[in-house]
């Protein structure tokens, strides 16, 4: 009787880590704490965020854990810059065992393939750019494949930002999430670990040549060049664009291998670098904690406006409030020698309207 309940309460286990959501670990973006980890033991304090691979490379990688939970925080208010003004607004939950983002983008909507893409890109920026200032020891430092002279007559020099450490750990840590998954709910895996690849390339694309030039009076005799990551804003808003044109995909099998095809034939085939989606959207008009959807009662929206943020698509039809507000701004701002600067309290009325 001992080992039958054994074997039930492992298997309970099971489910409970095989059904979490793929997107949970970006709750590690939530702690107060500014380093997270700082031994070992730290991976199984946040245990209940990370799956059983992703706890097993956090040991094995000590020192590139926080640089991980830096790339989570950058994803997340990526997110919600880039959502601010539409009905989903990547609203954060805090509940145990809880996706940061609640239901919202624990499946197979647009929503969910843009938390994996960005969060994927956040953490292969956060790790490249630790690479660079030395903050991971041994382990990486400056891309060493960019020396000598290029062929346009200038010298490689300083230091190259090492993008394809950055993306290789974020694939290492974050696609562990959809290991042996696959049994479970194929389309969602393909779904996920291609959004996951299209994030990180997102990085890489917009990596750029900054150059320094030497010699006389500014003459550039010489010119040296490294490659170095781009704003993270560039990569949210490149990321952003390819959610409003995203495909919607099917699985398929062709030969022995599930594919994802576009579910309408007349669409053109997505490529690795587009966001893939297999479920509509809710529309996030009222609360329902099925879909993760908190509504928009309450919400700001902008009473002149036709776009999304307007207080019409916002509202879902249901009406708003508008009220005036004043609001202290500082003003009149100077500059003293040496060295500070003195502002004055202005006060002005601002129009408000909500959702009802």
């Amino acid at each position: 009787m001992y080992i039958t309940m054994l074997q039930v309460l492992i298997a309970i286990l099971f489910l409970l880590n095989r059904f979490v959501s793929s997107s949970q670990w970006l709750s590690i973006a939530l702690s107060s704490s500014a380093n997270t980890f700082i031994s070992r033991r730290s991976c199984d304090d946040v245990g209940e965020k990370l799956n059983h691979r992703q706890v097993q490379i956090c040991k094995r990688n000590i020192d590139v854990m926080n640089s991980v939970k830096s790339g989570a925080s950058m994803a997340v208010s990526e997110c919600q810059h880039q959502f601010r003004q539409r009905r989903w607004n990547c609203t954060t939950v805090q509940f145990e065992r809880s996706p940061v983002f609640g239901n919202s983008a624990n499946g197979g909507t647009r929503e969910a393939a843009f938390v994996h893409s960005i969060s994927s890109a956040g953490v292969a920026y956060a790790v490249t750019r630790s690479c660079s200032v030395g903050n991971l020891g041994r382990k990486c430092g400056c891309d060493q494949k960019y020396n000598g002279m290029s062929e346009k007559g200038w010298k490689w020099a300083g230091c190259s930002d090492d993008i394809d450490f950055g993306i290789n750990f974020s694939q290492t840590f974050v696609d562990a999430r959809e290991r042996g998954r696959k049994a479970g709910n194929p389309s969602r895996v393909l779904m996920n670990l291609h959004n996951n690849n299209a994030g990180r390339l997102a990085v890489k694309k917009f990596m750029k040549l900054q150059c320094k030039c030497h010699g006389v009076s500014g003459s550039c005799n010489v010119k040296t060049c490294w490659r170095s990551l781009p704003n993270f804003r560039l990569v949210g808003d490149y990321i952003k664009e390819k959610f409003d044109g995203a495909t919607e995909v099917e699985v398929r099998l062709i030969g022995s291998r599930r594919v994802l095809v576009p579910r309408n034939e007349y669409f053109k085939p997505h490529t690795i670098v587009d966001l893939v989606y297999i479920d509509g959207s809710p529309n996030f008009c009222n609360a329902d904690s099925n879909t993760g959807s908190l509504g928009t009662r309450g919400r700001s929206c902008n009473r002149t406006s036709q776009a999304i943020d307007g207080c019409e698509l916002m509202c879902c039809n249901r009406g708003y409030t508008t009220r005036q507000e004043v609001r202290v701004e500082r003003c009149s701002c100077k500059f003293h020698w040496c060295c500070y600067v003195r502002c004055q309290d202005c006060r002005r009325k601002v129009e408000v309207s909500v959702c009802k």
